[in-house]
C-alpha cells in the first residue's frame, strides 16, 4: 500500500507534485471576502505575487453555448476585460457567472485555481508575474495556496502570459 502525499488534498496539488515542480504549500485562515488580501497578510508576502484565478465567459451574450477562459492576475488589480478577450483571441468577454465557473473548475469562488480542474479551461497569466521569483495561487480551496515559479505554473496549466491588467 502506497502512502498518499500529505499535501495532496486537491486536484490542484495533485498536479504540481505529480510533475515534481519545485513548490510549497502554505494554508491559513481565510477571510470571508478579499481572499487575496487575507492571503498576502497571513503568508507576509507582497501582494502583487498573490494571484487570483477569474474566469470569463468569452461569449458574452452571444446565446451561444459558454466558451469559458481563465486569467491568472495579481489580486492588486482588476482585470481588464478588453484585453482578456484579445489574449484570449475574441472581441468581447464577461466575468462568467459564479456557478459557472465553479461547475466548470470543480472549485468553489475564492478557491479556483488554474490547475486541477474538472475541465481544463484555456489560460492567460498577467505577465508581470515573471517578474517574481515565485507567485502565489489557489491550492483548490479558500485558505490552502501553492508557492511557485509563474514559468513553472504555465507550463503545468498549458498558459501564455499577456498584459491583462486594467488601466
Amino acid at each position: 500500500m502506497s502512502k498518499k502525499s500529505p499535501h495532496a488534498a486537491t486536484p490542484a496539488l495533485k498536479v504540481v507534485e505529480d510533475a515534481g515542480v519545485d513548490h510549497h504549500v502554505y494554508t491559513f485562515e481565510a477571510g470571508k471576502d478579499h481572499f487575496g488580501d487575507h492571503a498576502a497578510a497571513a503568508l507576509e508576502v507582497e501582494p502583487e505575487r498573490v494571484l487570483k484565478t477569474l474566469v470569463i465567459d468569452l461569449t458574452a451574450g452571444k446565446g451561444s453555448k459558454r466558451q469559458l477562459a481563465v486569467c491568472v492576475i495579481p489580486t492588486t488589480h482588476h482585470l481588464s476585460l478588453k484585453k482578456a478577450a484579445a489574449a484570449h483571441g475574441v472581441s468581447k468577454a464577461a466575468m462568467a457567472d459564479p456557478h459557472d465557473a465553479s461547475k466548470s473548475s470543480g472549485y468553489i469562488p475564492g478557491g479556483i485555481s488554474p490547475l486541477g480542474q474538472k475541465n481544463p479551461l484555456p489560460t492567460v497569466i498577467e505577465e508581470t508575474a515573471v517578474l517574481f521569483d515565485t507567485v502565489f495561487i489557489s491550492g483548490g480551496r479558500r485558505g490552502l495556496d501553492i508557492e511557485l515559479n509563474a514559468e513553472d505554473l504555465a507550463e503545468l496549466c498549458s498558459a501564455s502570459f499577456a498584459d491583462l491588467l486594467a488601466e
